[in-house]
């Protein structure tokens, strides 16, 4: 099977129905063997590219991952990112706001997180959480401290769609570039999973009851997310729905988008002008001097 990532991307103004979105596809390798050839094929390009992105330092990348719990998240971060010098790579979780963030507006917390040129920083969950969880369960929203009528429930989410887009295309018009993944899991894979990590005493610490709580909202959490990404999917920071019931498949897939937007942006290496050029090459006299016995 040949991969395009264009297949997995949501249109803008697309009205999403996760129902029609697959959560398995045909994978694109054959056996294990091959799976690991391609992503460490991948991972070499993405290290270069990478390389590439931190001396041009014109943009930077910001990758999103949004999922239901066991879809695979740190897992692909870990694989597909397992090439990339630390040093041009930042990974932000973010978990129930504290109380100093509270104070602040729903955007403020991941703003400070942000990528610098020539970075990339990945978001493992995001300010997306504030249109998922927030929204289904309201109580969240309550404790925000929001005027009553910026509350209401009738417009809130619509408002900070909008606000998420607005950033989203501030950020584009000053040279960020952003991919969202949500990792598209079925209900049956979660629960095997799940039973997975209870069986298996090495994955016992990955299993909170907490988890088995949040099951119980399936439903509208799938509703959240098919809102969420139909009003914030553009073209300038697209949603891509990867089918996540196949852990390998789905790290290909994920490592294929990155390396086609890196690819787009058609980076290349600064260029000395003529000055620097008669700098390095006394420097480079002096260095061969050396070599040859100089003071």
């Amino acid at each position: 099977m040949k991969m395009n990532g264009k297949d997995f991307r949501v249109k803008e103004g697309e009205k999403v129905k996760l129902k029609k979105w697959p959560t398995l596809v045909k994978p694109v390798y054959e056996s294990k063997e091959e799976y690991r050839e391609l992503l460490e094929s991948q991972v070499t390009e993405l290290s270069a590219l990478q390389q590439l992105h931190y001396a041009s330092n014109r943009y930077s990348l910001l990758l999103i991952f949004q999922a239901m719990d066991a879809a695979g998240k740190d897992g692909a971060i870990r694989h597909v990112m397992s090439g990339v010098n630390p040093q041009g790579c930042q990974v932000f979780s973010f978990k129930h706001p504290s109380a100093a963030e509270l104070e602040h507006d729903f955007l403020w917390r991941t703003s400070q997180c942000l990528p610098e040129r020539g970075r990339i920083g990945i978001f493992n969950r995001s300010y997306y959480e504030e249109v998922l969880i927030v929204r289904v369960h309201p109580e969240i929203l309550r404790s925000q401290g929001l005027p009553d009528a910026l509350a209401a429930e009738k417009n809130i989410w619509r408002d900070r769609y909008r606000s998420i887009v607005d950033l989203e295309n501030h950020l584009y018009r000053n040279g960020t570039r952003i991919i969202k993944f949500f990792l598209h899991l079925s209900q049956e894979e979660q629960r095997r999973r799940f039973l997975d990590r209870i069986d298996e005493p090495e994955k016992n610490w990955k299993f909170s009851p907490a988890d088995i709580a949040e099951r119980k909202f399936w439903k509208q959490y799938m509703r959240a997310y098919e809102d969420c990404l139909g009003a914030t999917s553009t073209s300038r920071a697209p949603w891509y729905v990867v089918p996540a019931d196949d852990k390998e498949n789905s790290r290909l897939i994920i490592a294929q988008i990155i390396l086609d937007t890196f690819r787009a942006l058609k980076m290349r290496y600064p260029k000395a002008d003529a000055e620097r050029r008669r700098e390095l090459l006394s420097i480079r006299d002096e260095l061969m001097k050396d070599g040859a016995g100089g003071p």
